[in-house]
């Protein structure tokens, strides 16, 4: 009888192996997050870098805006108060 279980035990481990969790395995997991890690960071750095740029050319545009507009006002300014000295030069 131990030889029948012998016998039986030798196909079960022939049809099902079982596979232990050795250092050449944890290697080949540890290389391959490695190698994805390679090609995912550099992805994340760039885009993380374009999005703070754009960011700040976004706040200098508005920043430029405004000082476009502060230019024109301070001009009709200048241009309004040149007139009226034109003017009161001419009466006086």
């Amino acid at each position: 009888m131990s030889e029948k279980r012998e016998l039986l035990d030798e196909v079960e481990t022939l049809f099902t192996p079982k596979r232990s969790l050795d250092l050449n395995y944890f290697l080949y997991v540890l290389l391959t997050l490695a190698f994805v890690g390679m090609f995912a960071f550099p992805k994340i750095y760039i885009t993380e870098q374009i999005y703070f740029k754009s960011r700040d050319i976004a706040k200098l545009k508005v920043e430029y805006d405004t000082l476009k507009e502060e230019h024109k006002l301070i001009s009709a300014s200048v241009e309004s108060i040149k007139f009226k000295n034109q003017i009161l030069d001419t009466l006086f």
